[in-house]
């Protein structure tokens, strides 16, 4: 497995923050990003856009990531 640089971890936390987001909302129908930054305020969608971006990134890396 190669070493994780700085983008894998920045993909890696984006991802578990936006899981973790989603399981509130599936929970509680509460969304801690909504709560935080306002209903679709430009801050919101720039946390959903980095969200999605880094699952994008981790989808496509992870091949790479899983190689010895």
């Amino acid at each position: 497995m190669r070493k994780l640089m700085a983008l894998d971890w920045i993909a890696l936390i984006l991802l578990i923050v936006g899981g973790l987001n989603w399981l509130l909302v599936g929970l509680f129908s509460f969304d801690l990003v909504m709560a935080i930054f306002g209903d679709m305020s430009m801050l919101s969608r720039i946390v959903y856009d980095l969200v999605g971006l880094g699952a994008i990134y981790i989808a496509l890396m992870s091949p790479k990531l899983m190689k010895k």
